[in-house]
């Protein structure tokens, strides 16, 4: 019996680690990576392709192809090229859609994005998009290491679960739903809080382009 709670304690530490592990191979594109000369479509692609490998989920699966790339521009979610180019703020902004992708619409990435681009892309604001982007990627390596020991809390919860299925086979089958339940759940609020504040930050632009247009009115009927 001793020996049988050994081997489950080495399974359930074996497991940690390896979660632990996949979780160390997320790649991200440090913002020193991202190159400081314009680049042209297939060097865009190429880039992505080298620099995110590690978020394949199969060797068949395309990162980013010049269809998404033409799309994302005619959506609206991206600048038009320069003569062809893709400057430093186009690559940070492609980064941004390829992690918002995986879980908001077209269209709620548009609304998150189209601040970013009027105001800072190319310079035009008090902060660069570089040093957006170099903010956000510190916010989110510190965030990585919350989110990993989360989810070895959330393994280790998930092995004490259906402990009373004798047929190991099927005592695993549980608690590897038991884990997916879980993680789903997660994800499910958090993407319900993040198109809460979309929505909330969308209706705040437009009262306040509805507030400036009336001003705008009234001073012209005033100059009259």
């Amino acid at each position: 019996m001793e020996c049988e709670e050994e081997n489950v304690d080495k399974r359930v530490r074996d497991g940690i680690l390896s979660v632990i592990e996949d979780m160390k191979r997320i790649d991200y594109i440090k913002p020193e990576d991202v190159p400081n000369i314009d680049l042209y479509m297939d060097q865009v692609t190429t880039f992505m392709d080298k620099h995110l490998e590690t978020t394949r989920r199969y060797s068949e699966d395309k990162l980013l192809t010049k269809t998404m790339i033409n799309n994302y521009t005619k959506n609206n979610l991206l600048p038009s090229p320069n003569k062809k180019k893709y400057s430093k703020d186009h690559m940070y902004m492609l980064i941004f859609i390829y992690y918002l992708k995986n879980i908001l619409s077209i269209s709620d990435i548009q609304k998150v994005l189209k601040p970013l681009s009027e105001n800072f892309f190319g310079e035009n604001g008090a902060l660069t998009l570089e040093d957006i982007y170099t903010e956000v990627f510190r916010l989110e390596s510190e965030q990585s290491m919350v989110v990993t020991r989360d989810v070895v809390r959330k393994y280790q919860k998930s092995r004490k679960s259906f402990d009373g299925v004798k047929e190991a086979s099927e005592r695993k089958l549980l608690q590897d739903f038991a884990l997916i339940s879980m993680l789903s759940f997660d994800v499910y609020m958090k993407k319900q809080l993040i198109e809460a504040l979309i929505d909330e930050n969308t209706q705040g632009m437009e009262r306040k382009d509805r507030e400036g247009k009336e001003k705008e009115g009234k001073g012209k009927g005033k100059a009259k």
